[in-house]
């Protein structure tokens, strides 16, 4: 059972369901479907995909990532983010809204989930939690902007050509404003302060139902006066239609690049989400299954007339708060928004693009995280600079660049800290009294220091990155302060590689020519085991590691220069008395 939950994880959760469990997943379902619908249809204008794709998308992807994923709460679908990567990377190659378009966007989409599952294949799941969330958070906040950008021209009547960059298509906005049309402004306004009221007066409601439906309402009544008001027309209500994507190689020659990004930023998006989710419902997340969950649905969902999708902060958000129990809700919400779609497909028809527009600035606004933002500038300059350099990257560059761009920082990020680990100074808090001897940081307090023996912990793994500035320290040691007997606490090492072994070699060496030595104490089980397998233990003496400080302490007292012991006035240990 063990193994084939392994490729069917959906047994799993699958025996957890009872009537209670159902009910509850079955209310969060409903509650998904109604939200999902408007999100979707308005995402799909974002990729340059015709509406119905958005709904072919919410229908597919969530059934297959719940089968195959891990979380109990996330729910997968189009996303903002995603979106406005398929439409910059296939809009180089095809006409917004064309057969070329969906087909090449089904393409990418294939792409992007053969990494993904190759990433969960090969267990790269960890890797995720090496990127930074803020570069989540800055390429989402700027793609909004992006977005917002791109639906200014929809609700003041302005003709902007599409896929023009941040800078261009506002000074096209400026140049025309000649063209400014009230009614859609009026459509457009209405639509969103509509919206805007009833997430106020009535947080529980479909907010972007409503917006859209006022939205229709001015642009019936203000029909009478302009024949400027477009719609978003005819769509089919039908199950998702067979597709094939283009594998032509000249096809995935030309979009493996921008494949590879949307499958990076998909699999960072779905893993912060979970793990956000499963802080609150105690769930623990597996980010390999995740991976294969979210590499299946954009795989299968290729075929199934899906475009490229991930994890959705808000709908998982409303899923959980919805009180679901089991990835049965999201199954259930599809299901549901399959339902929905044949009774309202009709109507949608009728839905102005101004209306469409001001759901999507809502959408946008939304999106950026002001709370997180704030706390990054006030608390952490590394992190200020990682959103800082992707929001502003993802405006004035390539979006496929953006994610790059913040994925490297993180890993820089993570590099500069685990190569410069804390090597703190130890001494005694109560030198010689009475009780226990406690040792602690001289950072906190000056404390007095054997002149001839150095206490210092090291709180980082030691290996190839962080070797080099442990042995500047240790030199320091020796060199200015003429120490040759350093005592290392060893607590805070995860791990040590071999760089590490040969370097803490080369200074045992150096000390020993100086009649001193490293000792260590308080070693973990799995670092000392590595140590006795590289003969380590051996080479620097058996007799130089210990299990207790005050063992150490003792043993290395022993060692020490007593002729400099008797003019010493420290007195530091209970030995030296």
């Amino acid at each position: 059972m063990t193994q084939l939950a392994k490729i069917f994880p959906f047994i799993i959760w699958f025996r957890l369901t009872t009537l209670e469990t159902i009910k509850a997943d079955f209310l969060a379902g409903l509650t998904g479907a109604i939200i999902v619908l408007p999100q979707s249809v308005a995402f799909a204008t974002i990729a340059g995909m015709p509406p119905e794709y958005g709904l072919y998308t919410a229908m597919v992807v969530p059934i297959i990532a719940a089968l195959f994923g891990s979380s109990f709460h996330l729910v997968s679908g189009p996303t903002t983010a995603i979106s406005i990567v398929v439409f910059a990377a296939v809009s180089k190659y095809a006409a917004p809204g064309s057969e070329e378009f969906v087909s090449l966007a089904l393409t990418l989409t294939f792409l992007a989930g053969v990494y993904q599952l190759v990433f969960g294949l090969a267990k790269f799941g960890l890797l995720i939690n090496f990127v930074s969330h803020n570069v989540v958070i800055g390429f989402t906040a700027g793609a909004a902007l992006l977005i917002a950008s791109s639906q200014i021209p929809y609700i003041v009547g302005i003709e902007i050509p599409r896929g023009e960059d941040f800078i261009r298509t506002w000074f096209d906005i400026y140049s025309g404003a000649g063209e400014f049309n009230i009614f859609l402004l009026i459509i457009g306004l209405g639509t969103l302060i509509s919206a805007i009221l009833v997430k106020i007066i009535r947080p529980k409601y479909p907010n972007l139902l409503i917006g859209m439906l006022v939205g229709g309402i001015l642009a019936f009544c203000l029909g009478n006066f302009t024949e400027s008001i477009k719609t978003v027309g005819v769509m089919p209500a039908y199950f998702p239609p067979v597709s094939t994507p283009d594998f032509s190689l000249g096809s995935i020659k030309s979009l493996a690049p921008e494949a590879f990004a949307i499958a990076l930023l998909g699999l960072i998006e779905a893993s912060s989400i979970g793990r956000s989710i499963a802080t609150k419902s105690n769930q623990r997340i597996n980010a390999n299954q995740e991976f294969i969950g979210q590499g299946t649905s954009n795989i299968i969902g290729s075929f199934m007339s899906s475009y490229a999708s991930s994890g959705s902060f808000t709908r998982s958000g409303v899923n959980f708060e919805a009180g679901a129990r089991t990835p049965l809700s999201a199954i259930l919400a599809a299901v549901f928004l399959i339902a929905i779609v044949f009774l309202v497909a009709p109507l949608i028809a009728y839905l102005p693009l101004a209306a469409m527009a001001g759901v999507i600035l809502l959408v946008a606004y939304n999106l950026i995280d002001f709370k997180n933002i704030k706390k990054t500038f006030k608390y952490s300059k590394s992190e200020s600079i990682i959103f800082t350099a992707t929001f502003l990257a993802t405006l004035l560059f390539e979006l496929e660049f953006a994610i790059y761009l913040g994925v490297l920082l993180s890993l820089m990020l993570f590099i500069a800290k685990t190569s410069t680990p804390d090597v703190h100074t130890l001494a005694f808090a109560n030198p010689s009294g009475e009780g226990e001897r406690r040792l602690q940081s001289i950072r906190k307090t000056p404390l007095v220091q054997c002149p001839q023996l150095k206490i210092i912990r090291i709180d980082m793994s030691i290996y190839f990155g962080s070797i080099n500035h442990i042995q500047k320290q240790i030199s320091r040691i020796v060199d200015n302060q003429r120490i040759y007997h350093i005592l290392i606490v060893a607590s805070g090492v995860n791990f040590i590689d071999l760089a590490g072994i040969e370097a803490l070699l080369i200074e045992n060496k150096r000390l020993k020519a100086k009649n001193g030595s490293l000792y260590f104490v308080a070693v973990k089980a799995q670092t000392i085991e590595f140590m006795e397998k590289v003969s380590f233990v051996d080479e620097i003496g058996r007799q130089n590691f210990f299990d207790t400080k005050s063992e150490a302490i003792h043993y290395v007292y022993d060692q020490l220069d007593k002729s400099k012991c008797e003019k010493c006035q420290a007195l530091v240990f209970k030995e030296c008395n």
